[in-house]
């Protein structure tokens, strides 16, 4: 059985998703808290995996029940009902983790026929906030907002963000990784100024390489502060390779907001799919 696991977490104080020996992890947490309730050795695959320090609203994860696992599955007043029995294990889980933990599982479910969290995804969405001069700070939002100290150019800023949409080999805003593919498709890039004064990024792929989100932030804030030129963003891109000017911004800022899938039918096939590599002739397909 494949169950599929909604989830949420403040990064703050974990180092990463990814579970790492003596270390605190947001999957060495839930698994830890799953073995609990099902026994065995649960094993969580994510939509995305985040760095340490990065939020999440949006988490998307699976997990593979045995069958000694399913018989352990909490139930409720309708004995036997499978999905009830699933859709328990939730609430089961937010029972361990305790009173305010920093992460939580909001929905547990049956996962339908073909459903892979991570290659069965069709893109993810992230937001990132900033508090520049003009914003000021709020200690109450410190956790989740980046400070800048310059006034930033919102308009700019959404100009170089622009230009930057689309199928590219996105290597200048990537942390290297050996035989990993920087060809990605940048579905959606804009800013905004909050109510608040707070800078807030739109961001959407089908897929990120390590880094990118902060990098593309990291670029249009040079493109604020008037560091950069609004088509400076592209130049880097095509020329594959970061500059001093473009920095990486922090992880307290970013926060995996949505992952997003096909229809039941095509769940199989998008996974399939994902999974052949891409290289630099799909650009130009």
């Amino acid at each position: 059985m494949r169950l599929r696991l909604d989830i949420s977490y403040d990064g703050t104080h974990f180092r990463g998703w990814a579970r790492q020996p003596g270390l605190r992890t947001v999957q060495g947490v839930l698994e830890e808290a799953l073995a609990r309730i099902l026994g065995g050795d649960p094993r969580l695959v994510v939509a995305g995996r985040t760095d340490a320090g990065v939020h999440a609203s949006g988490q998307v994860a699976h997990l593979d029940l045995d069958d000694a696992q399913q018989a352990r599955l909490p139930r409720r007043r309708r004995e036997g009902d499978e999905g009830d029995a699933v859709a328990a294990l939730a609430g089961r889980v937010r029972g361990v983790l305790g009173a305010y933990p920093d992460v939580t599982v909001h929905r547990s479910s049956c996962a339908p026929e073909g459903f892979d969290a991570r290659f069965s995804a069709v893109w993810r969405r992230y937001s990132y906030r900033i508090a520049d001069a003009q914003a000021g700070y709020e200690p109450l939002e410190r956790l989740r907002t980046t400070s800048v100290r310059a006034s930033l150019d919102v308009d700019a800023m959404h100009a170089a963000a622009q230009r930057l949409i689309g199928l590219h080999d996105f290597a200048a805003y990537c942390k290297a990784r050996e035989e990993a593919t920087t060809i990605r498709t940048l579905l959606e890039y804009d800013w905004r100024r909050g109510d608040d004064g707070i800078l807030i990024a739109n961001v959407r792929a089908d897929a990120f390489c390590h880094s990118m989100v902060r990098a593309l932030v990291g670029a249009c804030v040079a493109v604020g502060e008037g560091r950069l030129e609004v088509d400076d963003v592209i130049k880097i891109r095509d020329e594959g390779r970061r500059t001093a000017d473009s920095k990486v911004l922090a992880a307290r800022g970013l926060v995996l907001a949505e992952v997003g899938y096909p229809a039941d039918a095509l769940l199989a096939a998008r996974a399939a799919q994902t999974r052949n590599r891409r290289d630099a002739d799909d650009i130009g397909a």
